[in-house]
């Protein structure tokens, strides 16, 4: 296709679209809409715009973007996993001090039912589902998420202030969805002893 075939292609889709865009112009205008119409779909636009601008500014200034890396596991074989095998359930502690907490969402309850964590220490929490879709929820903090089952949910967190903090599952998994729930300890950080165990056999550290 020759250069002068192209220009002419290309003017002529040009022409056609703002004649498209006339005609709309033209049978739109000709629409009645009343004022207060106008007014409520000019706020919704506006409400839009601010949503997008949002997430626009939290992606490129804050780095919140959907996960890039999702884990996978079997949830009908947990108890053989090396991660998650019942041994390597709770606080583990690596050679470089960072604190990893694994559990195991099942109807109905959370395994091991109650950990002790250090308060102002970064936390890594670890969980995986056996069965249904859970989520877990501890009060007074930040930490809320969905544990799919399939796949490993991790959050990051700090938990400032000492005290008693139930784990509770926010997501209906059942009959017994009221009776789910775990119990976290923050203790303060000068009196915390990190669990013997330092290693996750096979695991990630």
């Amino acid at each position: 296709m020759d250069t002068e075939t192209l220009k002419s292609k290309c003017t002529h889709l040009w022409r056609e679209s703002g004649r498209l865009w006339l005609d709309f112009r033209t049978q739109t205008s000709a629409i009645h809409v009343d004022a207060l119409e106008r007014k409520w779909i000019t706020i919704s636009l506006l409400v839009i715009g601010l949503m997008v601008t949002i997430i626009t500014l939290d992606a490129l200034f804050d780095g919140i973007n959907p996960p890039s890396k999702v884990e996978t596991i079997d949830s009908a074989s947990l108890h053989l996993s090396e991660e998650f095998a019942e041994d390597n359930l709770g606080v583990q502690v690596d050679d470089k001090g960072k604190v990893t907490i694994r559990m195991v969402a099942g109807r109905y309850s959370f395994f091991p039912k109650h950990i002790d964590v250090p308060a102002e220490t970064q936390l890594t929490f670890r969980w995986v589902s056996m069965d249904v879709l859970h989520g877990v929820h501890i009060p007074m903090t930040n930490m809320s998420t969905m544990i799919v089952p399939g796949y490993v949910a991790e959050v990051t967190t700090t938990i400032p202030k000492p005290g008693e903090y139930p784990m509770l599952c926010n997501e209906y998994c059942g009959l017994g969805h009221n009776h789910m729930w775990s119990n976290i300890s923050v203790i303060a950080k000068e009196d915390w002893q990190a669990p013997a165990k330092t290693l996750v056999k096979g695991g990630k550290p």
